[in-house]
């Protein structure tokens, strides 16, 4: 199957994708939803979603409940599932298993600038060259210094844009980076010469904020989102992606988006 068969299993004919991460069990003991989540996953389609981010024990699960959906396979996991600011990675599973299970992408992450940062990008370049080889897309999670923001230089959008870059240079076809909300985010867009998700976005008082969020992701250029919590922990999560739909494939307001939300 080329590659670009895949790439549109995971993207719409837009171009865009609305992507549910829910690996969750592979870096955190934050998984209140995402198997309940799992159970709307009909009427999330229905409403516009595109692709899943799973685990390898999560695909083999929830077989039937992503038949219907774009599906990539998480490659790493943290070494401290104990420790939410994922203080490291370890590769788990190959390009191969992720195949033999159906999926039309693989994941991993890479830490520019942090003290791993070189196991990480090994890991990553590893899947890339063997993606290549299977014709599948391999998408990378680009997040300088580490998974949470520790740091000023964390959420530049400078530092991002050359974190973004580094993923692709190690052969990513599709990037997965945070956004800081600021003007200076296009960069991001622009370094990384791929497709780019907004990682998940920040936790909001109010659910408003975050589509706001969104609008500015896709306003400088993101292709879409891979988002978990903001959707699997929201008491209507098919209503979340009603919304984001309205913003990413249907070009609409952060306003619009929540008065679908509203009424969903």
């Amino acid at each position: 199957m080329p590659k670009t068969r895949r790439m549109a299993n995971i993207f719409a004919e837009d171009g865009k994708s609305i992507t549910l991460a829910l690996d969750g069990y592979y870096f955190s003991t934050n998984t209140r939803g995402i198997d309940d989540t799992i159970a709307e996953l009909p009427k999330m389609i229905e409403n516009g979603l595109d692709a899943v981010l799973v685990t390898y024990g999560m695909a083999k699960t929830y077989a039937n409940s992503f038949a219907d959906v774009g599906m990539l396979v998480r490659a790493d996991l943290s070494t401290g599932v104990f420790d939410s600011s994922v203080p490291n990675t370890t590769g788990l599973i190959a390009v191969e298993d992720a195949l033999k299970l159906g999926a039309d992408g693989i994941i991993s992450m890479t830490f520019p600038g942090a003290a791993n940062e070189a196991v990480s990008h090994q890991i990553a370049w590893n899947l890339a060259r063997d993606a290549d080889k299977w014709n599948m897309p391999f998408m990378c999670e680009t997040l300088p210094y580490g998974y949470a923001v520790t740091n000023e230089d964390s959420n530049n959008p400078g530092v991002i844009a050359i974190g973004a870059r580094l993923g692709t240079e190690l052969g990513a076809d599709i990037i997965k980076t945070r956004f800081s909300g600021e003007a200076g985010d296009s960069e991001i867009v622009k370094m990384a010469q791929r497709p780019v998700l907004a990682l998940g976005g920040p936790k909001t008082e109010h659910i408003l904020d975050y589509f706001k969020f969104v609008k500015h992701c896709m306003d400088v250029g993101a292709k879409g989102v891979a988002v978990g919590r903001n959707i699997t922990q929201n008491e209507k999560p098919a209503g979340v992606v009603a919304a984001l739909n309205v913003i990413i494939h249907g070009k609409g307001t952060a306003e619009d988006a929540y008065e679908i939300y509203r009424a969903y």
